[in-house]
């Protein structure tokens, strides 16, 4: 029986790795990427709303379903969308300041921090073991800091943009939950991808950052990480929810940092150093003993 069991969840376990690995690309085309931070968000947006509306168009259920959501459901699916939105603009300007090594074991603490806002919003109470290994989480994020220093204020500056993006992308998982137990992924993702398009229109504008005027390369960029990051990444991460336990995602999704790291290494030459390494590990560990307790609820 279990070898049948195995055999039924290989498939979707390769396909949430090979999800793991596309959004592990996102650092690398950001940072190729010569547009402010708010514009390279923007795009991102712009192309995966432009690649999902004609197939929302196309579905009779998903644009009924879209049509008769309720206000407050409308409402609290664009509040989502605008947490996300802030989420890519403040993660993408990480980026700028610190490495891609720091920046995504960082930006991967958000499970913890949505832990913290369970206890903050819905009166949810941690056990033990779960203070622990959220405990060891935030420590290793204050080791990678400590080891930071050595690259002056910037890089301090790097690794609390990416420690804010993770607790935006915390608020965004929050209501995400709240909505998904009656909202089908698409519905959900096509209303947040807008309002997220919407509000970071909305930011470009503020700062007065130009929309166009760049070099096409950047559309190129753009478009991979529409593809690679937001329909092959989250969307598979979506999907795997079906056949494999969330705890398993959870933990599947912390390969993300290395990969990521691993392009950074033969891309730009960004090499961690031990220190670095030390506090990234202590931060995977944490978040994945916090995955496993979780296991057994």
């Amino acid at each position: 029986m279990k070898i049948s069991e195995d055999k039924s969840n290989r498939i979707p376990k390769l396909i949430l790795f090979a999800g793991v690995f596309s959004c592990s690309l996102s650092s690398a085309f950001v940072k190729l990427m010569t547009t402010p931070s708010s514009v390279t968000a923007t795009y991102r947006l712009g192309m995966a709303v432009l690649l999902l509306t004609p197939y929302v168009l196309w579905n009779k259920t998903i644009r009924n379903e879209i049509l008769s959501m309720s206000k407050k459901d409308l409402l609290f699916s664009a509040l989502a969308g605008v947490f996300f939105a802030f989420h890519l603009y403040v993660w993408f300007e990480s980026l700028r300041f610190t490495s891609v090594a720091s920046s995504t074991v960082l930006c991967n603490t958000e499970v913890i921090f949505a832990a913290i806002g369970y206890i903050l919003f819905f009166g949810k109470r941690l056990k033990k073991g779960e203070l622990i290994a959220i405990g060891i989480a935030l420590s290793g994020s204050v080791i990678i800091a400590t080891a930071d220093q050595s690259g002056g204020h910037g890089s301090l500056f790097g690794d609390f943009l990416a420690t804010l993006a993770a607790i935006l992308m915390a608020a965004y998982t929050l209501i995400g939950t709240r909505q998904r137990d009656h909202i089908s992924t698409t519905a959900y993702t096509y209303v947040l991808y807008i309002a997220s398009l919407i509000t970071l229109i909305g930011v470009d504008i503020a700062t007065g950052t130009p929309l166009l005027g760049y070099e096409p390369i950047n559309w190129v960029y753009a478009l991979c990480l529409a593809v690679f990051c937001n329909l092959m990444g989250h969307s598979v991460y979506s999907w795997s929810l079906k056949y494999l336990k969330p705890t398993y995602v959870s933990t599947a999704k912390l390969a993300g940092p290395v990969c990521a790291t691993i392009n950074a290494v033969w891309l730009f030459g960004e090499i961690p150093g031990v220190v670095q390494i030390l506090g990234a590990l202590v931060v995977i560990v944490g978040v994945a003993l916090y995955a496993r307790q979780k296991a057994d609820e």
